[in-house]
């Protein structure tokens, strides 16, 4: 029986682990609720002179993908163009996302190319694919005086970063170098990092789906976020055990279509925690001679898979519009023998034409395909408030730096351009865009966020048209 002096207690409790959550920074993230709304910011007069929306106002999301080691050609490309084109073998997976994507073909990067204006830099391919990508320049080819241009998502960042707690998100699936010596004579910040704050500034990805998942639902310091999981890990509760009467308050203020989009958030939430969860106790005990980060899971495809789910999240609850993902950095030599690809990734890129081991580059070509897919198919179940889909009020671009990892080469890179930006991308078609500098879609995809005043962008020559 529960007696007041009970229920003064329980909600004592309550009020304190309230206390302590916020006082460790911590918040839940929600997605936009209709019910609490107003109904005037979702008409086109919302966009009206505003950045980072769509036409209907709501958040336009912007993303880059990486995927390692290029593609090979004769997998990647389809046979024909235009919409009546069938998927490629590698492409395969995104048969269910088709409406939504298109192959984008003849876009390079000269500036990663050995041979650049006159020069000649040698080697160093990987670092220059990885560190090139999404800045469209030329990089200084050194271990300590590094220098790189700023990258597109922190150009984007910088205009609209403001709208959202998280100007912009860098992850990755992968361990990261920052010092050193990586490819050739070129620092290991240009081949893992993919995102650029200012000439001489990498920003590090983050790889730690806790720390990451801390940083969406528990905001703060890393110091704050280690103690928050200290926290977590000796009561045995997870965020939403203590948040849920705060949920629960908040449903009676929602419509019946909202509770069911709540439930159906906080299940997603609940969902991908336990998975980090169950991460952390299957990967700490493994290979303990070395310092493992708690919440990376062993299983590489769980990891990735993660990530994504942590993307989507991320724009569910437009925690930020911006996005870049680095699955892993060029050169990467991961085994895949769960796909029966035992050998190093790197090393069978350089198949020399042997039929077996194209067969097996183009097999972990199909799985990174695979995992993309299975993110694109989330992002377009999961609605918007304007009636259309999260992938509709997208775009995401999914690429590697190298175009034929056995050429180390840089033109015709595999690329494909995900979404419809809020209606303006005309997706479901592969385009063949002849050579053009990558840097020119870039332009593009600034016009839809609403930087029209953007001129020029690394060594871009002009905007991509028919996009």
């Amino acid at each position: 029986m529960t007696t007041p002096a009970t229920r003064a207690a329980q909600q004592h409790l309550n009020v304190s682990r309230r206390s302590f959550l916020r006082g460790l920074g911590v918040s839940l993230a929600l997605p936009a609720m209709e019910s609490l709304f107003p109904t005037r910011l979702l008409g086109a007069e919302a966009s009206a002179g505003q950045l980072g929306v769509t036409a209907t106002g709501r958040p336009l999301r912007t993303a880059f993908v990486y995927f390692p080691n290029g593609a090979i050609p004769a997998s990647w490309w389809p046979a024909t163009t235009g919409a009546d084109f069938a998927l490629s073998p590698t492409l395969e997976p995104l048969a269910a996302s088709k409406q939504h994507l298109q192959v984008i073909r003849g876009l390079g990067h000269q500036a990663a190319e050995a041979a650049h204006e006159g020069g000649n830099d040698g080697g160093g391919d990987h670092a220059r694919a990885t560190g090139t990508f999404l800045t469209g320049t030329r990089l200084r080819k050194s271990q300590t005086d590094i220098r790189n241009g700023i990258s597109i998502d922190q150009l984007i960042a910088r205009e609209i970063g403001h709208l959202t707690r998280f100007p912009s998100l860098e992850i990755a699936s992968d361990t990261i170098r920052k010092a050193g010596n990586c490819d050739d004579r070129y620092a290991c910040a240009y081949q893992y990092h993919l995102s650029w704050t200012a000439t001489n500034t990498p920003l590090s990805p983050e790889g730690n789906p806790r720390l990451l998942f801390e940083r969406l639902f528990g905001t703060g310091t890393a110091g704050q976020r280690d103690a928050l999981l200290l926290a977590r890990q000796q009561q045995q509760r997870s965020i939403l055990d203590f948040i849920r009467d705060d949920a629960r308050a908040m449903k009676t203020k929602l419509s019946a279509r909202d509770q069911e989009k709540l439930d159906q958030y906080l299940t997603g939430v609940r969902e991908l925690e336990v998975r980090i969860q169950k991460a952390e106790r299957l990967g700490l005990p493994k290979d303990p001679g070395v310092d493992t980060p708690a919440g990376v899971p062993i299983e590489y495809g769980e990891y990735v898979g993660i990530m994504y789910d942590l993307m989507l999240l991320a724009f569910q609850t437009d925690s930020t519009r911006v996005i870049s993902f680095m699955t892993a950095a060029d050169g990467t030599n991961r085994s895949f023998s769960e796909i029966g690809v035992p050998e190093g990734h790197h090393d069978i890129s350089h198949h020399q034409n042997k039929a077996e081991l194209v067969a097996k580059v183009a097999k972990i070509e199909h799985w990174y395909a695979a995992q993309f897919a299975r993110f694109l198919k989330k992002m377009a179940d999961t609605p918007d408030m304007d009636g259309h889909s999260l992938l509709h009020n997208s775009q995401i671009l999914y690429g590697s730096g190298c175009a034929d990892g056995n050429l180390h080469s840089h033109s015709n890179l595999p690329i494909l351009l995900a979404g419809g930006a809020g209606g303006t991308l005309q997706p479901g078609r592969h385009v063949d865009h002849g050579p053009q500098p990558v840097t020119n879609i870039f332009l593009s995809m600034a016009d839809r966020v609403g930087l029209k005043t953007l001129e020029r962008f690394g060594d871009s020559t002009g905007r991509l048209a028919n996009v």
